[in-house]
């Protein structure tokens, strides 16, 4: 779908979406949980959808309550008969990365032959580390090349190992999770290069919410103990989402004041992290514990920021946004760890920015960016979220309209993205349908 944008002065409260690396992680660990568990605050993005899809596929048993809370029922995956049963399984994972590299080692807890698939740009990402460490384990993997579909067949036998972490801490959370619901004994994982720490720390935070204990030595080694049965019901509520978030708080910070509510300062999402660029450009920035609140500078241009996104990729598009408003060149770190996105995002950030009339510039793992007057234009999203997402919010001080291509990608993680927008005042037309 096209959606078009107009300058906007926006303003209001707005309180910030789900986290779906939250939600996705409490689909896992309620499919692994013997017993009941209540999910409150779930998320509704498409990459939500598909992680309830491949638990039900999985075994478990999954409805709403009159609070709109899910309610997991699960005979934990290794004594689900309902799924032993079966030979043969598929399970489909949308276009979520974090959902194939963290269902894929849980499913080869058992013995059954899982083809895992997915959709879109999914298809295209690499997938060669399972092909390399799922043998070590005793798991028959057969992919495309290298890429999905992928068949497994266990069961998985968890031992010490060595693992790269350079391409994505999500194959870590996927082993985690896996080797701490079948290990006997203490079992480590060595990790090489590990990227996107914080991430790693979201997923041990929820385990030990429910149940698991592990520990590590400086993300390098980390140590899997048995987990003591619990048969008891959990509950757990997603906490809002920071990278969804970041799009509202850049909002605020270009285009009027604004108030985001729901999120956690003390969360151990990476891209909280947008905080210390907000502050560093030398808008107006309130926090306290309930809310949020953002606004220009009056009578001063933002200031260009140098910022290490190696951590936190996710930042780089609504960073981009912020920075072709700042005065002098922005410089972000860790470019490298953007080719395989949904698009390869830094190509697609200077493409659809320079349409704009920002120039960006890609300088090993640094990419430049020339704060300049933002101009409307006709853009694309690329079937990227955070694409679509950095270009709407770059619109609303831009001058003149612009017309976002294939917009409905926000649906993959903030599908309320542009209904939001409208309720801040910002001028957006949606298709009629919508």
């Amino acid at each position: 779908m096209k959606v078009s944008i107009s300058p906007s002065a926006i303003g209001g409260v707005i309180a910030a979406p789900a986290s779906k690396s939250a939600m996705q992680r409490a689909c896992a660990l309620a499919l692994l949980h013997e017993g009941e568990t209540i999910i409150n605050d779930p998320g509704i993005s498409n990459d939500d959808i598909a992680a309830i899809n491949v638990i039900e596929h999985l075994g478990a048993a999954v409805n709403k309550n009159e609070n709109g809370a899910l309610l997991v029922n699960s005979s934990g995956l290794l004594n689900c008969s309902g799924f032993q049963a079966r030979e043969k399984i598929s399970i489909n994972c949308g276009e979520s990365g974090l959902s194939f590299r963290m269902f894929a080692p849980i499913a080869s807890l058992t013995s059954s032959q899982v083809t895992i698939n997915g959709e879109g740009s999914l298809l295209q990402r690499p997938m060669h580390f399972f092909d390399e460490i799922f043998p070590l384990l005793g798991v028959h993997v057969q992919t495309a090349d290298g890429k999905l579909p992928v068949i497994i067949q266990g069961p998985m036998q968890p031992k010490n190992i060595t693992i790269d972490g350079a391409i994505s801490s999500q194959f870590l959370t996927g082993l985690l999770l896996a080797f701490a619901n079948s290990v006997t004994e203490v079992v480590t994982i060595s990790v090489n290069n590990l990227k996107s720490k914080p991430y790693i720390d979201l997923t041990l935070q929820m385990m030990h919410h429910f149940g698991y204990e592990i520990t590590h030595e400086n993300y390098e080694r980390f140590f899997i103990n048995p987990k003591a049965l619990n048969n008891k019901t959990q509950t757990y509520t997603v906490e809002a989402d920071w990278s969804g978030a970041s799009f509202l708080l850049v909002a605020g910070a270009i285009a009027g004041e604004l108030t985001v509510t729901g999120l956690d300062v003390f969360s151990s999402q990476a891209d909280k992290a947008i905080l210390q660029a907000l502050m560093m450009t030398g808008i107006n920035v309130s926090i306290s514990e309930k809310q949020i609140v953002v606004s220009p500078s009056k009578g001063n241009l933002p200031k260009a920021f140098q910022f290490n996104a190696t951590h936190c990729p996710d930042l780089f598009p609504p960073l981009v946004a912020l920075a072709s408003y700042c005065e002098g060149t922005t410089v972000i770190e860790g470019v490298s760890r953007l080719e395989h996105k949904e698009s390869n995002r830094a190509v697609t950030l200077l493409a659809e920015f320079a349409k704009m009339g920002v120039e960006i510039r890609l300088q090993d793992d640094l990419m430049l960016i020339y704060g300049s007057r933002v101009k409307g234009a006709d853009v694309d999203s690329h079937h990227d979220h955070r694409i679509a997402m950095a270009c709407a919010v770059a619109a609303l001080s831009a001058e003149g309209v612009t017309t976002i291509n294939t917009a409905e990608a926000v649906s993959k993680s903030y599908p309320r993205f542009f209904e939001d927008l409208k309720m801040l005042n910002a001028a957006v037309s949606l298709p009629l349908n919508q």
